[in-house]
C-alpha cells in the first residue's frame, strides 16, 4: 500500500500497517495538524493502521493557501482518503473542528456506498447546532487570548511571539470554515456515532453534543471525561480504548 507523505497529499501514516483489519481516519482541530495524532499510529494494537489528515497551509503544506470553507475541505481529502482506505473497513475520528468535517466527509461517502463503520467526535457540537458568537472576526490580540484560553498548552505556545504569528491566521482561517458551515436540514448518516467531551467543555454543552443523536440512524453513545474543550489532552488513553473497543465490533 503506498504511504502518503509530502507537500500536497492530504493523508499522512506515521505507522504504515498494509495488513492492518481496519483503519482509522483521524481529522485534526481548527489550527491543528495530523502530526497531533502522532502517538496514536503506535498507540493502537497492530491489526489497525491509523491515518491522519494534514489540512493545507501548516507544517509540509504551508506554502498551500489555507482552505476557509469546510464542504471545500471535505472535497479536497476525499480522493486521497478513498485511496488509502481502499477496501478495507474503516472508521472516521474527529476532535472540535474536525469532527464536523468528518461528519461531512462521512456522508459524501455514503452517498458513495462506502461509509465507515462509525464516526467519533469528539469536543464538538452536533452539526446543526450552530452559536452566534463568531470567534474568527476577534482581532489577533483577541483570538490570541482565547486560543490560550483553551488549555495550558495553548497558553504556552501564545507567549512565543513566532508560533503566535504562525498559529493565529491558521486558526483564523480554520474557525471561519466551521463557524460559516451550516448543515443541511434532517441531515441523518446511516454510521453510527460515538460523541465525547470535556465536562467543562465551554465550547460544547451536554445538550449540543447530544444533538449528535438527531443526524445518525445508526446508533449513537456519548461519554463524558474530565476537562475542558482540550480534555483528550489528559485522556487519550482512554479516548483510544473507546475507540479500539468499537472498532472491534462495529467495523468488520
Amino acid at each position: 500500500m503506498q504511504r502518503d507523505s509530502g507537500p500536497g497529499t492530504w493523508i499522512r501514516r506515521y505507522r504504515p500497517r498494509p495488513d492492518a483489519a481496519v483503519r482509522l481516519v483521524c481529522f485534526p482541530h481548527a489550527g491543528g495538524s495530523a502530526v497531533v495524532f502522532h502517538q496514536w499510529a503506535s498507540a493502537f494494537p497492530a491489526d489497525v493502521e491509523v491515518l491522519a489528515v494534514q489540512y493545507p497551509g501548516r507544517q509540509d503544506r504551508i506554502a498551500e493557501p489555507r482552505v476557509e470553507n469546510l464542504a471545500e475541505l471535505a472535497k479536497g481529502v476525499l480522493p486521497a482518503l478513498r485511496d488509502a482506505v481502499g477496501d478495507s473497513p474503516y472508521a472516521l475520528f474527529g476532535h472540535s473542528m474536525g469532527a464536523t468535517l468528518a461528519f461531512e466527509v462521512a456522508r459524501r461517502l455514503e452517498a458513495d456506498g462506502t461509509g465507515p463503520g462509525i464516526l467519533v467526535a469528539s469536543a464538538r457540537r452536533a452539526p446543526s447546532r450552530q452559536r452566534d458568537q463568531l470567534v474568527h472576526l476577534l482581532d489577533d490580540a483577541q483570538l490570541a487570548a482565547h486560543i490560550a484560553e483553551l488549555s495550558p498548552a495553548n497558553s504556552r505556545l501564545m507567549e512565543d511571539a513566532r508560533a503566535r504569528a504562525m498559529i493565529v491566521p491558521t486558526v483564523r482561517s480554520d474557525l471561519r470554515a466551521i463557524e460559516t458551515y451550516r448543515c443541511p436540514p434532517g441531515l441523518a448518516l446511516r454510521t453510527p456515532i460515538l460523541t465525547v467531551i470535556g465536562d467543562s467543555d465551554p465550547w460544547t454543552t451536554l445538550d449540543e453534543a447530544q444533538a449528535w443523536a438527531r443526524h445518525t440512524r445508526g446508533g449513537f453513545e456519548l461519554r463524558l471525561l474530565p476537562g475542558g474543550h482540550f480534555y483528550l489532552d489528559d485522556h487519550q488513553d482512554e479516548v483510544r480504548e473507546l475507540v479500539r473497543a468499537r472498532l472491534g465490533h462495529r467495523v468488520a
